[in-house]
């Protein structure tokens, strides 16, 4: 377990049981029962203090946790005869972007995601989940195919934005998100984006026009970083607390604001704790989505869906 900066009292206790109990594996005459159970207890209410009120930067902490299930856990998880779909069919294939063809309960739909890797070989393979332009225009292809076949479109969100390199410019990066977008509001099928952790500027905004946008309780969706917002008002990266929390980038302020649709329960202690119960808690909620949509014609899809985005910024805030 990978344990966060304010989770170090909870790696402490954690750890004092995990000691006993290998000083018992060690010594077959020593009971250590009550003594860990205890400890297990005290750990169990500490865990739920921590995440009973996080505020805003440590919610950007907990979505970027290691150990949450990524793009490729989920698909693995709740897809079935999943077939990838690969390059953009103009200059590349780009890792950062997985999508394909799939079933899901049975029915047969477009699942396309950011994937930021498990390891240090995956997430430099993966770029960290940062698309460059021919991600983009891999997912505006997969789009065109689910509306040619009537597909729903389901987009898993995890980036902390889109990648700023030279080259990415060099071959049309704000292009190509923008046509990525412009794809989500014409596609005449149903289109679910669930925002898994990051969902960062652009980069999130292009896969996340959707007719219903989920998030999970602890990611993140904002217009900027936190890190960046701080240089950008301040100079200084080192107000990101201060940044996070005048963003409103939480699920909590994004539901209240209208900018999505539901929010989805974690395990207590985050995604990472039991990476199971999340992932079908979010498969729980795709059917549910799905079922909220199937039977639109694709004219009231799209009027949905653009009408869903012309109408943010009418409560909350500015009401």
């Amino acid at each position: 377990m990978n344990y966060l900066e304010f989770e170090k009292p909870l790696a402490e206790i954690e750890g004092k049981a995990e000691e006993l109990r290998a000083l018992a594996r060690k010594n077959e005459g020593m009971d250590v029962a009550k003594e860990a159970s205890a400890l297990d207890k005290k750990a169990s209410d500490l865990l739920k203090d921590l995440y009973k009120n996080l505020d805003p930067w440590r919610k950007c902490q907990v979505a970027r946790h290691p150990d949450r299930p990524h793009c490729k856990d989920y698909i693995d998880a709740l897809f079935t005869e999943y077939t990838t779909l690969a390059g953009d069919r103009n200059f590349a294939d780009d890792h950062a972007v997985m999508g394909g063809l799939a079933r899901f309960n049975d029915q047969p739909v477009m699942v396309i995601g950011q994937e930021k890797g498990s390891d240090t070989k995956t997430r430099i393979e993966r770029n960290f989940g940062m698309a460059r332009p021919e991600g983009y225009r891999k997912a505006i292809r997969l789009m065109d195919v689910a509306h040619r076949f009537q597909l729903p479109v389901i987009t898993l969100v995890d980036t902390p934005g889109a990648y700023p390199g030279k080259g990415a410019e060099e071959r049309g990066q704000s292009e190509a998100i923008a046509r990525s977008t412009q794809k989500c509001l014409e596609i005449g099928v149903p289109l679910i984006s669930v925002i898994i952790g990051e969902g960062g500027s652009g980069g999130a905004v292009a896969f996340a026009t959707a007719n219903r946008v989920a998030m999970l309780e602890h990611s993140i969706y904002s217009v900027i970083t936190p890190e960046g917002c701080a240089s950008i008002l301040w100079k200084d990266a080192e107000r990101m607390r201060e940044a996070a929390n005048a963003l409103r980038l939480t699920a909590q302020d994004l539901h209240k604001l209208g900018v999505i649709d539901r929010i989805i329960d974690e395990p207590f202690g985050g995604a990472q704790r039991k990476r199971g119960e999340a992932i079908e808690s979010v498969g729980k909620a795709i059917g549910e989505m799905l079922k909220e949509l199937s039977g639109k014609k694709p004219a009231d899809l799209v009027k949905d869906r653009r009408d869903k985005f012309l109408a943010m910024g009418a409560k909350g805030l500015a009401a």
